[in-house]
C-alpha cells in the first residue's frame, strides 16, 4: 500500500488570500464576516456574509497574482479562487517545475458546494432579456463546478486524473479523500485537492 502525504498548502478564504494570512487571522480571533458587498442586499433578511475580500482590504485577495485577467473575466470567482489556491499549493510543495512524465501522473480532485451561481444568474437574465445570441461563449467552461479542476489542470499542465466533487459542505474533505485514494491505488503520484 502506498503512503499518501500532504506536501503543499494553498488557501483563498474570507480571512485571507493565502495560508499564512488566513492562519494568522484565525489565531488573532478575527472574523471573515461582514456586510454583503457583491450585490444589493438591503431588502434581504440577512445582510452579512463571509466574502473573500478584495485586494485593497487589509487581508484581501489579489487575483492578479496567479490568474490572468482574461481568465478572471471568463470564469466565476470560485474558479479564480481554486486556480490561485492550487498555485499556492504547487509552489509550497516545490512542484513548479514538473517534466512531462511527472505531469502525466499529476492530477486534481477539486470541487465546490455551490460555485457558479453568479454567472448562471447573469447569463440566464441576459438570455431572457436579449436572446441566445448574447450568451457568453465562455458560459459553460466558466460556470460549471467540474471546470474548477479543468481550469486548474490547464493552468498548471496536469495530465493525470481530473475529478470534481459536489457534496455540499463536505466537498473539500471528499475531494481530499478521493485524491488520497487515487494516489494509494496508483492512479496518480501527485494530486491537487
Amino acid at each position: 500500500m502506498r503512503r499518501v502525504v500532504v506536501t503543499g498548502l494553498g488557501l483563498v478564504t474570507p480571512l485571507g488570500g493565502d495560508v499564512e494570512t488566513t492562519w494568522n487571522n484565525i489565531l488573532a480571533g478575527k472574523s471573515g464576516a461582514g456586510p454583503i458587498t457583491r450585490f444589493d442586499a438591503s431588502d434581504q433578511k440577512c445582510r452579512i456574509a463571509c466574502e473573500v475580500k478584495p485586494a485593497d482590504h487589509a487581508y484581501g485577495f489579489d487575483a492578479g497574482k496567479r490568474v490572468d485577467h482574461k481568465v478572471q473575466r471568463q470564469v466565476d470567482p470560485f474558479i479564480v479562487y481554486g486556480i490561485d489556491a492550487a498555485g499556492q499549493a504547487i509552489e509550497d510543495a516545490g512542484l513548479t517545475e514538473m517534466d512531462e512524465a511527472t505531469r502525466l501522473r499529476a492530477g486534481c480532485s477539486i470541487g465546490s458546494g455551490i460555485g457558479g451561481l453568479p454567472g448562471i444568474e447573469s447569463e440566464s437574465l441576459l438570455l431572457a432579456e436579449k436572446g441566445p445570441g448574447r450568451v457568453s461563449p465562455h458560459f459553460v467552461h466558466g460556470r460549471l463546478i467540474n471546470l474548477i479542476s479543468g481550469q486548474v489542470s490547464i493552468k498548471y499542465g496536469l495530465m493525470g486524473p481530473n475529478h470534481s466533487v459536489v457534496t455540499a459542505c463536505s466537498t473539500g474533505a471528499h475531494s481530499i479523500g478521493d485524491a488520497a485514494r487515487m494516489i494509494k491505488d496508483d492512479d496518480a503520484d501527485i494530486m491537487l485537492a
